[in-house]
């Protein structure tokens, strides 16, 4: 294909080893107003699993599986990989890149939900990155958000499923997803986003009633963010007698550390304690359905002019992103 040299895999990055997980967060953190108690809290749940995120090799996993698809289809677009927050950078990538000749690429981003957050300080990183290397020359085009595609829905149709395998038809059908200040929620379509998502894998696997929830907020405690917590929705569930609940990181598209310790590991053990049978969904990871409709996306991206790609208006890139924002983050890895 022409039209992109190249396609820029972009996460949000995670530590290695014990020894990278305060720098880790200390980039994460810089410039908010995040008392480093809570930090230290933070870096108690990678030292958990040994001070190793698992978000970089399911980052691996998909650009394998991306690989393997674009091979199968005849699709030659070498694949580039930087991260905001860890290495391997975004700065890094885009040297390698250079160096090999790529001018044009299509931009993908490991988060499904437009926000701040999930978009806008994405395309500031990547404008800044651009800006610190000196190359003028290259164009990035980032892809649209793609939680209510047809293949998302159906990627996470299937892994409620498979959890409700586990579990009663009667179980509660909960799904999670990050909370972000409801400052930022009100100038972006994320919970808007989330609900049409939610509803439309509920109505896929016939559940009519279903709760939205969140998890994993930071920031200091006076501040707003979106509610209700997941843990305080699962003692509201047991207070109304639930026996079994199956949750849906839907928010979410790989098994990392907020998937794994703040789902796995504290809900899962306060549904122990409240004599809940709690299921967890999977993420849509390397499936099948979701390698494909990335493939798909950056064909359709190739000829769809950048303003017109997200009907939410949360991401429509420029050649170079915008930089210089204030604005508060939040730290989905």
């Amino acid at each position: 294909m022409a039209a992109y040299d190249a396609l820029l895999f972009v996460s949000f990055g995670g530590p290695e080893k014990r020894e990278d997980v305060i720098p880790f967060l200390e980039n994460v953190l810089k410039g908010r107003n995040v008392p480093r108690e809570r930090m230290l809290e933070v870096a108690e749940h990678y030292y958990h699993f040994g001070g190793k995120s698992p978000i970089n090799e399911q980052n691996r996993e998909l650009i394998a599986a991306l690989k393997a698809n674009f091979e199968s289809h005849g699709l030659v677009l070498p694949i580039y990989w930087g991260n905001r927050n860890w290495q391997p950078f975004i700065g890094d990538a885009l040297q390698q890149m250079h160096a090999d000749g790529v001018r044009r690429a299509a931009v993908f981003v490991t988060s499904a939900y437009g926000s701040y957050s999930g978009c806008g300080q994405y395309r500031e990183d990547i404008g800044r990155a651009l800006d610190a290397t000196g190359l003028q020359d290259m164009v990035l085009e980032k892809l649209p958000q793609f939680c209510l595609t047809d293949a998302y829905t159906e990627v996470m149709a299937e892994r409620v499923r498979d959890a409700y395998a586990k579990v009663s038809e009667f179980a509660a059908l909960v799904f999670t997803a990050h909370s972000i200040p409801v400052s930022m929620a009100a100038t972006s379509p994320y919970v808007q986003q989330l609900e049409q998502s939610c509803a439309s894998v509920a109505a896929a696997v016939g559940h009519a009633e279903w709760s939205l929830v969140y998890q994993s907020r930071s920031g200091p405690p006076t501040q707003p963010w979106l509610e209700p917590d997941i843990l305080a929705h699962l003692r509201k569930l047991h207070e109304a007698g639930a026996k079994e609940v199956v949750v849906c990181p839907i928010g979410f598209i790989s098994d990392h550390m907020e998937v794994l310790y703040d789902l796995d590991t504290e809900a899962a053990s306060l549904c122990e304690d409240l004599g809940i049978k709690m299921a967890r969904a999977g993420t849509a990871g390397s499936h099948p359905l979701f390698v494909d409709m990335i493939r798909k996306q950056i064909l359709e991206a190739a000829t769809t002019p950048i303003l017109s790609r997200c009907s939410a208006g949360c991401c429509p890139t420029p050649q170079r992103p915008a930089t210089g924002s204030s604005r508060q983050s939040t730290s989905p890895a």
